[in-house]
Parts: C-alpha cells; sequence; structure tokens
C-alpha cells in the first residue's frame, strides 16, 4: 500500500538502492504484449464474475499484478519492459478482448506512469516508478467532479498552500477508476485562479490547475465504490474525497498551475481508449464466428458476407487505432482523438450487428454480448468524451 511517507523524497535514491522487478510472469521475454492463454481465460472468468456482482474486479487486478502487464509504459531503467504507445494499445486492446473493467484500469495505470515519467522531478521518479513497473502499486486517476463538465474546467477541488511549504487538498472527485483499489492517485485540484493573460483555451483543464500524487493512505483521501454502472462494472469507478488531505511539495506534479499543458500533451502519447474499443469490437466477432460455426451458418451465403463486413468494420478500428500508437499522423494529437472517436462508434456498430445475428440467443441475459455492449457505451463517455473529442479537434477551427 503506499504511504504518505513515500512521497516525501528530499533527493533521489542511487538507482542501485531501487530493487527491480524480475521476469514477466505472463508475458514472453522482451516488450511483447501478449497474454498467456492461462491469464486470458482467468481474466475473462474474473469479467463474467464481476459483470454479475458489480463489485471492484480485485481478482483481474491480482492477475494483472502477476502478468507484469503493469510495467509495460515504463523504460528498462525503472525496471519496466519499454514499450511504445503501439505496444501499449495492444495489450490494452488483449486485455479488453476478455475483460474491459480491467482495460480502463490497465490504461489509467499506463496513463499516470507516463505522466511520471515525463513530468515527475528525479526523486519523484526514482522512488515511485519501480513500484508502478513491479505492479506493487497501482496508479489512477483522479480528475473528474461533479460540477466541472467532460472538459474538467470549474473545479471545485483545490490545494492550498501550508506554512511548512506544502498542500492541503479539498474536494471530491467523480467517475475515478479504480477507485478503492489504487494505492496512488494522481488528482487534478485549482491552485490559483487563472490570470486574465492566461494561455489559450486548450479544450480541456484550465489554468490555475495542478497535479498532485497522493497515496491512498494518505489522512483524509477515502475512496467510495458504492456507485452502480450499467457496463464497466468491475473497474472499481466511483468516488474519491480528499478532506483536510496534507501532502508535501514534493507530491506535486509539474510546474504549479501547469496541469492544463500537461493534459493537452496526453493526447501527443499516442496512447487512447480506441484500443479498449477495438478489444471489444474483436471480442464481438469472435463471437459471432462462434455462433455461425455452431449453428451450421457459414453454409449461408448472407451470414458469410455480413461477417465479412463485420471484420471490415473492425479492421478499419484497429488501424486507425495503430496508425495513433505509431504516431505517424501529420497531427499525432488529433489522430489520437480521432482514433477514439471512430473505433468506439464501430465497436459499438459491431456488437450491435453481433446481436441481431444472434437472434434469440443475444436476448439472454448471459450471452456474453450484453456485457461488451454495456461496457463499448462506456467508452464514448470516457475522458474525453466522444463530445468533447470533436470539440478538442475542431477547436483549432475557431482561431
Amino acid at each position: 500500500m503506499a504511504s504518505a511517507d513515500s512521497l516525501t523524497v528530499p533527493e533521489a535514491p542511487a538507482l542501485t538502492d531501487v530493487p527491480l522487478p524480475g521476469p514477466a510472469t505472463g508475458l514472453p521475454a522482451g516488450p511483447s504484449t501478449g497474454l498467456t492463454p492461462a491469464i486470458r481465460e482467468r481474466l475473462a472468468a474474473a469479467a463474467r464474475d464481476a459483470d454479475v456482482s458489480g463489485e471492484p474486479d480485485r481478482p483481474a487486478l491480482a492477475l494483472l499484478r502477476e502478468s507484469g502487464l503493469l510495467g509495460l509504459a515504463l523504460p528498462y531503467e525503472y525496471g519496466g519492459t519499454g514499450a511504445d504507445a503501439h505496444g501499449l494499445n495492444s495489450a490494452v486492446a488483449q486485455v479488453a478482448q476478455v475483460n474491459a473493467s480491467a482495460s480502463i484500469m490497465l490504461f489509467q495505470h499506463y496513463a499516470v506512469s507516463r505522466r511520471i515519467l515525463e513530468h515527475g522531478s528525479p526523486a519523484l521518479r526514482r522512488r515511485l516508478l519501480p513500484q508502478l513497473a513491479r505492479g506493487d502499486w497501482l496508479a489512477a486517476s483522479a480528475w473528474s467532479e461533479t460540477g466541472a463538465g467532460a472538459n474538467k474546467k470549474h473545479l471545485s477541488t483545490v490545494a492550498r498552500r501550508t506554512p511548512d511549504g506544502g498542500w492541503v487538498l479539498d474536494g471530491a472527485k467523480s467517475f475515478t477508476t479504480s477507485a478503492g483499489l489504487a494505492d496512488i492517485y494522481l488528482v487534478l485540484a485549482q491552485t490559483e485562479e487563472p490570470a486574465p493573460d492566461a494561455a489559450p483555451d486548450t479544450g480541456y483543464g484550465s489554468a490555475g490547475q495542478t497535479f498532485f500524487l497522493v497515496p491512498a493512505d494518505a489522512p483524509g483521501l477515502e475512496p467510495d465504490t458504492s456507485l452502480r454502472l450499467t457496463g464497466m462494472r468491475g473497474s472499481a469507478t466511483g468516488f474519491v474525497s480528499v478532506r483536510d488531505c496534507h501532502i508535501p511539495d514534493t507530491a506535486r506534479l509539474g510546474p504549479i498551475g501547469a496541469a492544463a499543458s500537461i493534459i493537452a500533451g496526453v493526447r501527443d502519447s499516442g496512447a487512447t481508449l480506441g484500443a479498449v474499443s477495438v478489444g471489444l469490437a474483436e471480442a464481438a466477432l469472435d463471437l459471432a464466428h462462434r455462433h455461425a460455426e455452431r449453428r451450421g451458418l457459414l453454409a449461408q451465403q448472407a451470414v458469410r458476407h455480413r461477417l465479412v463486413e463485420i471484420a471490415g468494420e473492425v479492421e478499419a478500428a484497429r488501424a486507425i487505432v495503430e496508425r495513433a500508437g505509431r504516431r505517424t499522423a501529420d497531427d499525432p494529437g488529433i489522430a489520437t482523438l480521432q482514433s477514439k472517436l471512430v473505433a468506439s462508434s464501430a465497436a459499438e456498430r459491431v456488437i450491435n450487428a453481433v446481436e441481431r445475428m444472434l437472434g434469440s440467443a443475444g436476448y439472454v441475459a448471459s450471452n456474453e454480448i450484453n456485457r461488451y455492449g454495456r461496457d463499448a457505451r462506456a467508452v464514448a463517455l470516457m475522458g474525453p468524451t466522444n463530445d468533447l473529442c470533436k470539440e478538442l479537434v475542431s477547436l483549432p477551427w475557431n482561431s
């Protein structure tokens, strides 16, 4: 469990003092992101159980830790695997094929890990990243809150300086993935009022906001997983409050008031929630093939042709996510946003088409196509939401 003391780091320890993780047990050697069949099967079973119970998928998290996947986003220097954005998207898609809730937890862990790598002080990186790479700690983002909108403006969560140079956080976050499971949270807070000559609107976040890394056991931080979702039911998506939560200045990530610029840079990374949608679309297509084979429907030309059309949608979604991950577009940030829009919409169309193919079989509550549909809808609502993605893509046209 993360400790508040772990963030009090006056200077970086020598790298040799940091125990590095051993080889990943669920992955082949090297930067490959393939899941072993045994872990895939166990992740799938955990997804079915969590969808029924609505409880946080702790078995899936244990499997992510066991597999070594949590270290993919970090370089070898910190005990990670050194995967690029394409590798991260591939891993997320593979996990989403069998357990979409686990893939969202994984995606958030990658996102926070990379932000620490890019913006953390040397001391913070040396202290935190090996633990995130080993999977000892799970990281989560706590950005959203009621009333701030999808673009995270007008935050009510505030951070105030204390006489000893630290900070005290007060506020509440909503729709936080891995609430109650994470060992450390990246909390977005308002630290100062935006100046009249603040930087131009980036469409996401606003001037005067700052990121803080808050350990799960910090006094004043309280998770609440009473929220019951229709989809992603095992993702432990809930509320996180920070009340009179004191943290040292070493827990600050990036300059004071610079959170909006950090957020704006995230989209350039090529890591995309569209990867979750690709995994769900692939799972639905596989389900359709199994159904057609089991029922002897592949002898019908109409069925074969419909499967070809559905496969084309999946292939197109996979291609745009791969393009985002490889960062080969003229504007990688726009490509990342478009990849989420295109892939999430494609996944919903694919799942709807497969559900119609299944006929009455798809109308049975226990059929996995229903979980795929609910999970796919959730991706469109995750930050940046699809509507906000459209705004971020089109915002430069107003300038």
